[in-house]
């Protein structure tokens, strides 16, 4: 070959690797490829490292463990507890009457469909638009996940975001809700945002049970067919989800729901929530579902699992921590720890170090980009006497999150605290 179509050939490789690199640069190119890059990189990491069952609990110490040091208020605050919003202005809404109607439509927002790992931002922008707000779920990502391959936002975050960043808006979240709950708010023209379990179209691992968490913006209900209609960035606009669907889903996730509406509704809010309009009321009527839920269904992992969350908020964590016993028993889905991290303060709180460490483990094996579980392993090492590994925990946290303030504090308080 000559030195000529050497030279050719080399520049039509740089040619060619410039444009590569300049297509690479288009943000939905690069979202795309970056996406399928860590489903593959998913995928080897767990063939390398295969999926088993959540580990089971250990055998509790025999001796009170010192819970010294513990992570800062702001740290538990993000799982268990709720601040109470100051009361709105004089509702210029009429409260909604006992009697609903068999059906209501509150119309679909302007729809778009999710990027990868972004159902919670999309949703809420989905939400947003409902009451005029002008932006995409990247404005919401770009604050709560910066990293795309952030799996999960949690509820307190999203709630966190309309109260600092769409401040003519108020927002809150409960748990414990019911169908007719939903129907009631739709019926007053207030949509409701709810998170549930779901379950992926393809497998990212061998043996993957396919389990994940989703949310849906309900915009409507009917009676007659016993369906909501719901707004799902991954699938479609105004999907029909059966109420029966929605009930068995949504207990995966405590049946939380997010409400987003104006100051002059709050009233209006206040009156359709009755006693759960107190945070600590709600999840006392929360606690109690589940309890007895426990009893009717005691095969229930979620039950279980949700018993634990509702004592988590009370602080009794010693309780939490045997319900979550009893969940890990029965088995829980693969990721159930990338969406929820009550057993994380129960372990910690209540002196159970290695089980921490291990379910954290466990969780990180399945999601290694999540900051909750890298802030709380790193709060297990450090109490283990491992203050160069809690460290770098922490720092890695900060990585995938530069604005996780939990993070923050625990770096500051290991790296002042050797």
């Amino acid at each position: 070959m000559s030195k000529t179509t050497l030279l050719k050939l080399a520049l039509a490789s740089i040619i060619i690797i410039a444009i590569g690199l300049l297509v690479y640069q288009v943000p939905a190119v690069k979202s795309r490829l970056n996406w399928r890059m860590d489903v593959a990189a998913t995928y080897i990491r767990n063939v390398i490292n295969p999926v088993g069952q959540m580990p089971t609990p250990l055998p509790q110490p025999v001796a009170a463990v010192t819970l010294m040091p513990t992570p800062s208020p702001t740290v538990a605050a993000t799982e268990i507890t709720v601040a109470t919003p100051s009361p709105g202005p004089p509702a210029t809404q009429a409260a909604t009457a006992t009697a609903i109607p068999q059906a209501v439509n509150l119309g679909s927002p302007s729809w778009e469909k999710q990027t990868p790992n972004n159902c919670g931002p999309a949703t809420l922008s989905l939400y947003l638009r409902s009451h005029n707000w002008q932006g995409n779920q990247s404005d919401i990502s770009a604050l709560l996940k910066p990293e795309t391959g952030d799996r999960n936002v949690n509820v307190e975050e999203l709630v966190y975001y309309v109260r600092t960043q769409v401040g003519w808006l108020n927002a809150e979240y409960r748990v414990g809700g019911d169908i007719e709950l939903m129907k009631k708010f739709l019926a007053a023209g207030l949509p409701v945002m709810i998170e549930e379990g779901d379950y992926l179209d393809e497998q990212y691992w061998p043996n993957d049970d396919r389990w994940a968490g989703h949310y849906l913006l309900l915009t409507g209900y009917d009676d007659p067919t016993q369906t909501f209609i719901a707004q799902d960035t991954f699938r479609s606009s105004d999907r029909n989800v059966a109420y029966e669907s929605i009930a068995e889903n949504w207990q995966e996730f405590n049946y939380v729901y997010i409400l987003v509406f104006r100051p002059d509704q709050t009233e209006l809010v206040k009156s359709i929530l009755g006693e759960d309009w107190d945070p600590d009321t709600n999840r006392e009527n929360a606690l109690e579902l589940a309890q007895s839920q426990t009893v009717q269904d005691p095969n229930n992992a979620f039950t279980w699992f949700n018993l634990g969350s509702n004592l988590v908020y009370f602080e009794r964590f010693n309780e939490a921590a045997q319900a979550y016993d009893t969940a890990r028993e029965v088995g829980l889905p693969q990721r159930m720890l990338r969406y929820q991290f009550g057993p994380f303060f129960a372990y910690f709180f209540s002196g159970r170090n290695d089980d921490l460490l291990s379910i954290t483990e466990y969780a990180l094996q399945r999601t290694p980009n999540s900051e909750e579980t890298l802030l709380w392993r790193g709060w297990g090492k450090y109490r283990a006497g491992d203050t160069s590994g809690a460290i770098e925990d922490f720092r890695s946290a900060l990585v995938e999150n530069p604005y996780y303030q939990d993070a923050e504090y625990a770096l500051d308080f290991v790296t002042t605290n050797p």
